[in-house]
């Protein structure tokens, strides 16, 4: 394409950072004072990209939804083209006669290929990538050798060493609208939405999408839960987390915004400390995804090739539809199910479940959560399945195997979060919800509880699989 001159129109190409605040791209297009065209393009076709999950296109269409509204504000259109990246974003940049292509920068290897695409295609034209979904880009990060970490914890002492990430940058208060309209797709043709039976009633209910219910969200962690935070994020009953997670993902939020906000809320507090924790936990996993190529479909050690993996579709079922007979484990996966969401600690508990008491493959647990979680993640979801089924860069030891039962007293000690979600159950003492079928039948009698009718008995016994995972493991060892 052609060079323009320094008042060509500047194509600003959204994607996983739904947003106006902290959003560099936007930001630094905005200071120039050239006209603005905000693109964004799903992209469902280009090799490398996965396609999304039916969660993630409930979030997304609503994501659009809000990020439209946002921009009309500045009377600005989004818009919206379905299709290869690479024809679609030349074909808008010349309909639009624009003489730049600026986004902020992602980091799968899929993507990142769709991205060096686009810029050869445009030629000539300034395309520029900004920093804006991570804390700290992955070339930046490096080892004394100049490698990148394997394990967390010394990346957290190098990010540590590296002082605050930078200052979020407000959302711009004026955008100039181009002279040139460009052809945009209607947001409901694209059908993001299920189809009748509408199966998103319980994700309605549970999740706001948008920039606006982003803040709002965090404004109130903050003010009811961070201070403390490090031992309430462990609570499934309780609301003990932030819930930021899908916000991340889609980037209705910035990472840099959190990591202020929670230190200027709660400098030295031990909340704060554990939360930006979490936010230099999920730039590890995008720093994996970023050196590791084949990171999302691999297992990083390459002993776990030889794992004795089990092909059992009855097991999977049972585990998808929370139907194992485990109460912590059925309620996490109901929970998945009923609002496209998994409080943390039980992901591992159910992750834990499926790879060691049931050898099924890690990546038959992670496509699951692909389709059902709204805040399904490449970096994060992956490199938490590795890391649960001990395959990871920085894994648990494989004999470490959670026992559901136990994880489910100690965190679930009144079995709130099992009633919740498994109420077929919920008539039961405390004492017996955690393991039913060691109740005797007089107390399941009084609760209604009829094993193996009314509620599944366990489809496998914890010490029986416990030694089949460990006897598995010693195959592969050395």
């Amino acid at each position: 394409m052609t060079s323009h001159d320094d008042r060509s129109p500047i194509l600003v190409w959204f994607r996983q950072d739904l947003r106006l605040d902290d959003h560099p791209a936007l930001a630094h297009a905005a200071e120039t004072g050239r006209p603005v065209v905000p693109l964004y393009v799903l992209d469902e076709e280009s090799e490398g990209l996965r396609a999304w999950g039916g969660a993630h296109r409930w979030w997304l269409h609503h994501a659009l939804d809000a990020l439209g509204t946002a921009l009309k504000e500045h009377h600005l259109p989004l818009v919206l083209r379905r299709g290869p990246a690479l024809r679609e974003v030349v074909d808008v940049a010349k309909a639009a006669g624009a003489g730049a292509l600026w986004y902020n920068r992602r980091y799968g290897p899929g993507e990142r290929a769709v991205d060096e695409a686009v810029a050869e295609a445009l030629g000539d034209l300034d395309c520029q990538g900004f920093t804006g979904t991570i804390l700290h880009e992955p070339e930046a990060v490096q080892t004394g050798s100049g490698g990148f970490y394997r394990v967390f914890t010394p990346f957290f002492r190098k990010l540590q060493s590296l002082g605050d990430p930078r200052d979020p940058i407000d959302p711009p208060k004026h955008l100039k609208t181009n002279d040139t309209s460009v052809r945009s797709d209607r947001l409901a043709d694209w059908n993001l939405l299920p189809k009748k039976p509408n199966w998103s009633g319980g994700i309605d209910e549970a999740w706001q999408a948008g920039e606006d219910a982003a803040h709002q969200r965090f404004a109130a962690f903050q003010e009811e839960i961070l201070a403390g935070y490090k031992d309430s994020r462990n609570l499934p009953a309780e609301d003990g987390t932030s819930r930021m997670s899908p916000h991340l993902h889609w980037g209705s939020v910035s990472p840099y915004r959190l990591w202020h906000d929670a230190q200027a809320r709660g400098k030295g507090a031990e909340g704060a400390g554990a939360y930006r924790r979490e936010l230099a936990w999920r730039d590890f996993n995008y720093h994996l995804l970023f050196h590791v190529a084949d990171f999302t479909r691999a297992n990083y050690d390459k002993r776990f090739d030889r794992f004795p993996w089990r092909k059992s579709p009855k097991d999977l079922e049972a585990w998808q539809q929370g139907r194992t007979g485990y109460p912590l484990v059925d309620a996490g996966m109901r929970q998945l199910w009923q609002t496209g969401w998994m409080h943390n600690r039980v992901r591992m508990v159910a992750a834990s479940f499926l790879t060691k008491h049931l050898l099924i493959d890690w990546r038959a647990g992670e496509a699951w959560f692909w389709d059902t979680l709204v805040d399904g993640d490449a970096a994060n979801n992956v490199s938490q399945w590795q890391w649960v089924a001990g395959c990871g860069a920085d894994a648990q030891p494989f004999f470490r195997i959670f026992n559901p039962i136990g994880q489910s007293r100690k965190f679930d000690k009144g079995g709130d979060y099992i009633r919740r979600f498994v109420p077929e159950l919920a008539a039961l003492p405390d004492k017996a919800i955690h393991a039913p079928w060691e109740a005797g039948e007089d107390v399941l009698d009084e609760a209604g509880v009829a094993l193996g009718k009314t509620y599944p008995k366990p489809i496998v016994d914890h010490e029986e699989a416990r030694k089949r995972a460990l006897d598995a493991f010693a195959m592969i060892r050395g």
